[in-house]
């Protein structure tokens, strides 16, 4: 007798993290929520939420241990995140450019704006697809389901270590990760738009 074999899900998977702080990151699993809904049966959602409510969204857990981060990281093909610089450096050890929504403390999800300016800085490096707004990260899910090789980068086995930084630390492992881009460009996973027709010379 031959051997039974389950069917493989070949739908695109999809990792949500946004980390263990304990202010709620509603703003997120909202957009998220409202997304999915239109999308549902089309992609494995897996979320991390932490300390933030979640309904209406398949599997989410409220905190995954690093062995369940690292399967979760290894199996995605997209992962979405806050802009905690542990989270970011781990989705890029794994070969993901993550899509990655900071928090904003003008609406309590954090302390301070220092996840702002971090991945204000990764972002105009190239080193992340920064989504500051729900349409932004609309853009960001439609272009990597579309073509989800431009959400992927060379495995960074060496950032394990960065990872452990010490937060007064932070500032160097930017300042690390600019420093290795070759050039500032257009994010490959923004849409290419059509140049302009010119409509004659100016007079």
């Amino acid at each position: 007798m031959s051997a039974s074999h389950e069917p493989v899900d070949r739908r695109p998977q999809l990792l949500v993290a946004v980390g263990a702080d304990r202010h709620p990151f509603d703003r997120l699993v909202d957009w998220l929520r409202q997304w999915y809904g239109e999308v549902a049966g089309a992609v494995v959602l897996t979320v991390q939420h932490g300390y933030t409510r979640v309904t209406d969204l398949p599997d989410a857990v409220p905190f995954l241990g690093h062995a369940e981060l690292q399967k979760a990281m290894d199996q995605a093909d997209l992962v979405v995140c806050h802009g905690g610089p542990a989270t970011i450096l781990e989705a890029r050890r794994h070969g993901h450019l993550p899509i990655v929504v900071p928090r904003d403390p003008a609406y309590g999800e954090h302390v301070d704006d220092h996840q702002q300016l971090f991945a204000r800085r990764l972002g105009a490096a190239g080193l992340i697809a920064l989504c500051e707004s729900r349409q932004d990260l609309l853009d960001a899910l439609a272009a990597g389901l579309a073509d989800r090789s431009r959400f992927t980068v060379a495995r960074d086995v060496d950032s394990v270590d960065r990872q452990r930084a010490t937060a007064r630390r932070v500032g160097t492992i930017v300042d690390d990760l600019i420093a290795t881009a070759q050039r500032r460009h257009r994010p490959r996973w923004l849409p290419r738009r059509a140049p302009a027709h010119d409509e004659g010379r100016r007079r």
